[in-house]
């Protein structure tokens, strides 16, 4: 082979690698964003108990407290960045389906109380929010990441569960297995 045909060869070979490359790129950045979520062991299941210390101190909060009410429980941190696009999403629906009675029950995981409470504070938050300083929620509902939501309704039984901020149009989708 002569040193031409390595030459335009090589040059064919790279060519072909960035166009293919470039593809790969461009359709990754044009994709719509997915989810993909296995069935998790809670779904159709009891939700497991909530009794923990609120952040502010004011003393313990039982999920058993809303029991006959649609509630998301949200596992949450300060330092989450996609908690800071959840939280104005569920201060919404909150708001939008009062009278249905529906609950946020706002779990703060790996986060310290005064941490959060600041978040919370400048969220607008006003739903009931624990410290689970010792993990038990978190080993109950088998956490993986923050955040994660577990929609339980009015029975107190899983309906959907959700990984990260909901994408568009999907929160109104999770709530009406649950009100």
């Amino acid at each position: 082979m002569t040193r031409r045909s390595r030459l335009v060869l090589a040059t064919a070979i790279g060519l072909i690698t960035v166009l293919v490359l470039g593809w790969f790129v461009w359709n990754q950045l044009n994709a719509p964003p997915s989810i993909v979520i296995s069935r998790n062991p809670l779904l159709d299941k009891p939700a497991p108990p909530i009794s923990l210390p609120s952040i502010d101190g004011s003393g313990t909060i039982n999920l058993a407290d809303y029991a006959g009410r649609p509630v998301i429980v949200n596992f949450w941190a300060s330092w989450c960045v996609p908690c800071r696009q959840e939280f104005p999403l569920f201060r919404d629906a909150r708001a939008a389906h009062a009278a249905d009675g529906l609950e946020i029950f706002g779990v703060v995981h790996a986060d310290a109380a005064d941490s959060a409470q600041r978040f919370a504070t400048d969220q607008g938050a006003t739903w009931p929010l624990v410290l689970d300083a010792g993990n038990s929620a978190w080993q109950a509902y088998g956490g993986a990441l923050v955040p994660t939501s577990y929609y339980i309704d009015r029975q107190g039984v899983v309906r959907a569960v959700s990984y990260g901020p909901p994408p568009s149009g999907t929160l109104e989708e999770q709530l009406a297995k649950i009100l």
